[in-house]
Order: C-alpha cells, then sequence, then structure tokens
C-alpha cells in the first residue's frame, strides 16, 4: 500500500515539473515573438520614413525635373499607409500597466504629434498595446488589398483610416465647474490614478471595477455611459423554463453517476489515481508481501554463505567498536597518542625563565 501512495505522489510531482517547464517554455516562446513583431513594426515605420524623407529631399532638390510617383500604378494609391501598421504589437505582461484609465466614449485631447491640441472620443482601446483609436485623429489613407474590395465593396484603391494613437499622448477631458465665474468649461486632466471603490459590472460591460480620479484635486472622473445590449429570443434557443427545471435530485440512496463513469474518465490503474478499488488495493498488497517473501528466501549457494559470513562479521566487529550508548571507543594506541600530543604541547607553552642583565652604571657603583 505504501508502494501505491509513493507512486502516486511521484507521479504528481512529475507531472507538476513537466507543466513549469512547459509554461516556462511558452511564456519564452512568447516573449520572442513579442520582441520579434516589435522589431518588424519599427523597422517597417522607419522604412516608410526613410522613404518619405528621400523623396522630399529629390522633390525639391530636383524641383521640375523631380518624377512624378503619382502616376503608373501607384497613381491611386501613392500617399497611403499598408494595413498593417494599423495593429501594432503588443507590449509584454511585465511592461503593461496595471490600470488603463481610458474606455471607449472618453473624450480625451491629443497632447503630442500632428494633431495636437484636439480633442474627440475614444472610438476602441487596445489594452495589450496600449494604445486607442480617436475618431477623426490621426487619419491617414490606408491600401485596401484587391481581395478586399470585394468584401468591403469599395471601389477605390484607398480608405482614410483612423490611426493608433499611444496613452502617453493623450489626456482626459471632463467638464469642471470655474469657482470665480460658476460656469462649467473643459479641463485638461494632466494626471489621473486608480482608487477604490470598486463596483460590481454587468457581464456585458467592458469598464474596468475600479474608479479614477484626478491627481492632487481627488476628483472623480467618471466613466462612460454603456447600453445594454438588445437580447433577442430565436426559434433554436432554449426556454428559461426548460433551463431552470429540476432533472437531479441528490438522494443518499444511490450515488449521482454510475460507478464505472470514474473509471472512463481516470484509468482504473492510472498512477495519479487517488481512490482505488478494494480488488486493487489486495491485490498490490499481495505484491509486496511476495517480494518480502522472495527477499527472505532466496537461495543459498556457497558463494552467498561466505557472502552473508563476511558481512555478519564486519556488522559484529563495528558493533564491538561502540559503547552502550552508541559512541566510538578509542583503542589504547589512540590514547597514548593523544596523551603524547597533550604533553608535547604543554611543553612548548611552558613560559621561559628571564634573569636580570646587569648595566654598566650598575657594574661601576659595583
Amino acid at each position: 500500500m505504501q508502494r501505491v501512495i509513493q507512486r502516486t505522489a511521484t507521479a504528481r510531482k512529475q507531472a507538476l515539473k513537466r507543466t513549469t517547464k512547459a509554461h516556462e517554455r511558452q511564456e519564452l516562446l512568447e516573449r520572442v515573438g513579442i520582441r520579434r513583431a516589435r522589431k518588424d513594426y519599427g523597422g517597417a515605420l522607419s522604412t516608410q520614413f526613410q522613404e518619405a524623407r528621400k523623396n522630399r529631399w529629390e522633390d525639391w532638390e530636383k524641383g521640375p525635373l523631380a518624377p512624378m510617383r503619382d502616376s503608373g500604378l501607384q497613381s491611386t494609391t501613392y500617399g497611403g499607409q499598408d494595413a498593417s501598421v494599423l495593429h501594432p504589437p503588443r507590449l509584454p505582461k511585465q511592461e503593461q500597466r496595471r490600470h488603463v484609465l481610458f474606455a471607449e466614449g472618453d473624450r480625451v485631447c491629443v497632447v503630442r504629434g500632428r494633431d495636437q491640441g484636439k480633442i474627440n472620443v475614444i472610438q476602441q482601446v487596445n489594452r495589450d498595446s496600449e494604445t486607442v483609436l480617436i475618431k477623426g485623429i490621426n487619419m491617414a489613407d490606408v491600401i485596401i488589398p484587391p481581395w478586399a474590395k470585394d468584401r468591403m465593396g469599395h471601389a477605390g484603391d484607398t480608405q482614410p483610416q483612423s490611426f493608433p494613437v499611444s496613452f502617453d499622448d493623450i489626456r482626459h477631458v471632463i467638464p469642471l465647474e470655474d469657482t470665480n465665474t460658476g460656469k462649467m468649461q473643459n479641463v485638461i486632466v494632466q494626471h489621473a490614478y486608480a482608487a477604490g471603490p470598486y463596483h460590481e459590472r454587468e457581464e456585458h460591460s467592458k469598464l474596468p471595477r475600479f474608479t479614477r480620479y484626478v491627481s492632487g484635486l481627488d476628483i472623480e472622473i467618471p466613466w462612460p455611459m454603456e447600453e445594454a445590449p438588445v437580447i433577442t429570443d430565436g426559434d433554436m434557443d432554449t426556454t428559461r423554463m426548460t433551463v431552470e427545471t429540476n432533472t437531479f435530485t441528490p438522494t443518499l440512496e444511490q450515488p449521482p453517476m454510475p460507478s464505472t463513469v470514474i473509471d472512463e474518465l481516470r484509468n482504473k490503474y492510472s498512477r495519479f489515481r487517488t481512490r482505488h478499488d478494494p480488488e486493487y488495493l489486495k491485490e498490490k498488497m499481495k505484491e509486496d508481501l511476495r517480494k518480502e517473501y522472495r527477499q527472505t528466501v532466496s537461495m543459498m549457494t556457497p558463494k552467498t554463505d561466505v557472502k552473508n559470513l563476511r558481512i555478519a562479521q564486519i556488522a559484529e566487529a563495528r558493533k564491538a567498536k561502540l559503547d552502550a550508548n552508541g559512541n566510538g571507543i578509542l583503542t589504547p594506541g589512540a590514547i597514548n597518542f593523544i596523551n603524547q600530543h597533550i604533553q608535547t604541547q604543554r611543553q612548548v607553552q611552558k613560559p621561559k625563565k628571564f634573569t636580570k642583565v646587569q648595566t654598566s652604571k650598575s657594574k661601576q657603583a659595583a
């Protein structure tokens, strides 16, 4: 029985180790993938900026002789951006913010970039990359692939689209009452923080549970209002009456499920199983008894007799070297060696006698 318990504990430890290693391997692959994606995204942006600077320099340097780039195959897509720029890579978990203070429907002001000073409403929040899409802000033409034209029903080759804006480049805009005039005016919040109380949200809500405040003033920044989705029952939906009908009544007379179900969920002879059948336990105990009997009753041969005799003699010799308390007994030679060593040390540490030396003046006086 002890062997069964030990096997189960060992199997659990091994499974835990394998799971931990798999998680560590998966985290490493995710970090490598995120690093590679951010590198590719930065390289794509850098390449676009370099090409734009190069084209502008050629236009200024060559003047009327500058090439007409808005002709030929690029006549309808000149100046458009690749759609891959619309999806910045996500940040690693250790670099992401704990509290996201922006939500869809917030009025924000852009503090950096070409649209600095413009105010509008957030349309989408990407918590993984810490970016937002603002209505009518950071607009640019996106090149539509040929395969997407039919699905979108768009006739042109480009479409204006809002590009992502980082959390660091926007600030909240909230209405506050002026203490001097008593009128409501829009105020840009430079710093905000998250704290309690924590609210219970509906299942359809995307808002966080914490409350956000203006730093320094401790004024609450209200979350935008959310509309509850309209749910309509279809022909294939199950009615509430059918769902709430009790089909099982617990009782002590019979188990809630057949005993064979457990064997189907987990193998009857699995090492990870903690509950075994009595027949299985009896067989395991019989196996342990057989092993113990085989170890005690072994075939005796002249070689094994000599070996067992030698082992017994060594055990008796070791036991003879111990006293009643189990401590080792010193031999006479060891005791003599210790006494001689102690005497030698005493002679070395014995203090020397110093004699008084007469000086020249004392000799003359004598």
